[in-house]
């Protein structure tokens, strides 16, 4: 059945209002999608919610029961499918028909196998009208990492770099603190925060005493924010395929971390002090970084964001399984003897890898760049 106009602009309105809800959702839901529903009665907002963590109730829920009975012959509106499976949690869609809603607009198909077009269907089923496609872009967006586990088994990467307006990262001597101002870090923060893992390399470790964790008061969030993004820091994941990094690096010191190595019967070490040793096969201690994703997805991780140097960061570029480039430009040169963005050695024009920029923005006294493969990288 087609849309009047008028509908079609007031389902947009709504869903807009709905993916508001769950970009609350940025720092906490891991592994779960990030999830909004308002809930729509006579032309009034009765009801809104947002999922807030895994184990938690999902966003319908607490939508219904603000709504209570002005629930019944309403309309939801929802960012995701409802689920129609039993996890931590009940069934969104049987919450949705005992509670009586006349109609569920939904802005995209959950992806997840469990659900894959069930939860609508059970909707249907019910005598319930079912829409879905509204902002569906938009949608999608907010939950990139969750998508990519879901139809390709790995999850979203992310790289992060800091450069000079020359593309130098650091001195040759490896000094590179600080290159950007402190709303360029303040927003690095906050990817970190979103992210469901922060990945970096031995040599950004060793030469940085990089810690990789979240510092919450540089975040420059509310305090609800703040709060939930304490509550779930992201997975600190270092990939040392030689085991080069001592075990009282600041790396290590700082809490709980995965390891990822090629070196085989060092786990008990690592074990004794809170740390988990992941062995991944490799090439001259080089671990297989394909397979250290798709690990890491069987994990539910979601979101990768790399912070690491040029060999570490180049190699994932070079081997395609970037994303997203987060790229922060200082107004400043650090000349030739510094050490390169990527190391990525190339010799013709036609080698060269095209980025689209999909914003460029300014950030305190910096820039602030994204971009993304063009075309995407393969799976």
């Amino acid at each position: 059945m087609s849309l009047s106009t008028e509908q079609t602009v007031l389902d947009a309105h709504y869903m807009a209002r709905a993916l508001e809800l769950a970009r609350k959702g940025l720092y906490s839901t891991h592994p779960n999608p990030r999830v909004g529903c308002v809930i729509v009665q006579a032309g009034a907002v009765v009801g809104e919610g947002w999922h807030v963590r895994a184990g938690e109730p999902h966003a319908e829920v607490h939508a219904l029961r603000e709504a209570g009975e002005n629930a019944r012959g309403a309309t939801a509106y929802v960012t995701l499918e409802p689920c129609s499976h039993f996890g931590r949690t009940p069934p969104c869609a049987d919450a949705l028909v005992k509670a009586g809603v006349a109609r569920v607009v939904a802005a995209m198909q959950d992806p997840n196998p469990e659900v894959a077009g069930r939860g609508l269907k059970r909707l249907a089923e019910a005598g319930i009208a079912v829409h879905s496609g509204v902002l569906e872009g938009e949608a999608r967006a907010l939950n990139q990492g969750f998508l990519k586990r879901m139809e390709h088994g790995v999850p979203f990467v992310r790289v992060k770099l800091a450069m000079s307006l020359d593309g130098r990262t650091a001195m040759a001597s490896g000094e590179s603190q600080w290159i950007t101002g402190p709303e360029a870090r303040s927003a690095v923060q906050r990817l970190r925060a979103q992210a469901s893992v922060v990945l970096t390399g031995a040599d950004s470790v060793m030469a940085d005493k990089a810690r990789m964790t979240v510092r919450p008061a540089e975040l420059g969030l509310d305090p609800e924010q703040t709060a939930l993004a304490e509550r779930r820091p992201p997975l600190r994941v270092l990939i040392d395929g030689r085991l080069r990094v001592p075990l009282d690096a600041a790396f290590f010191t700082a809490g709980p971390a995965l390891v990822v190595t090629c070196v085989p019967g060092a786990a008990a070490r690592y074990q004794a002090l809170g740390h988990e040793l992941l062995e991944v096969p490799g090439a001259d201690g080089h671990v297989d970084l394909r397979r250290v994703l798709t690990e890491l997805a069987d994990r539910g991780i979601n979101e990768v964001l790399v912070e690491a140097g040029p060999r570490l960061a180049g190699a994932f570029a070079r081997q395609g399984l970037v994303d997203e480039y987060q790229l922060f430009v200082a107004g400043t040169f650090l000349g030739s003897t510094a050490r390169p963005l990527l190391d990525w050695p190339l010799e013709r024009m036609n080698q060269a890898p095209r980025l689209k920029i999909i914003e460029m923005r300014a950030i305190g006294s910096d820039w602030r760049v994204t971009a993304i493969p063009d075309p995407a990288p393969g799976v």
